[in-house]
């Protein structure tokens, strides 16, 4: 089997497999309402290969998958919607921030420095 061919059958069993479905379930039904869950799936993969100067083929290839989830979908009689999941990056930014500017107010209150120019 030449490395190309096994690069292909790779990918295509990777990409069959990487689902949303193989990575959080079936979707969810309760009374009326359906919840399908959403995720971003992203994978990589590489390999190489060639000849030993006694004609001897080698080769190697790797595989990467990264399955984050984003969000649930709804369906529902009043309607679809899209319920994203909240970016924990973002939030821990803006606590961090909120903290800095609670902290900034409470020294210039403390001092009786509330004439900032």
């Amino acid at each position: 089997m030449d490395l190309e061919h096994l690069l292909q059958n790779l990918a295509g069993h990777v990409s069959s497999s990487a689902s949303v479905r193989n990575v959080y379930g079936e979707p969810v039904v309760a009374g009326n309402r359906t919840v399908i869950p959403v995720a971003q799936i992203r994978y990589a993969l590489g390999g190489g290969g060639g000849n030993r100067r006694d004609s001897e083929q080698s080769g190697g290839g790797g595989v990467a998958v990264r399955a984050l989830p984003c969000g649930a979908l709804e369906i529902a009689p009043e309607g679809t919607r899209f319920i994203p999941f909240e970016d924990r990056l973002r939030l821990g930014a803006a606590l961090a921030l909120g903290f800095v500017l609670g902290a900034a107010v409470a020294w210039l209150t403390s001092t009786g420095r509330t004439d900032v120019k």
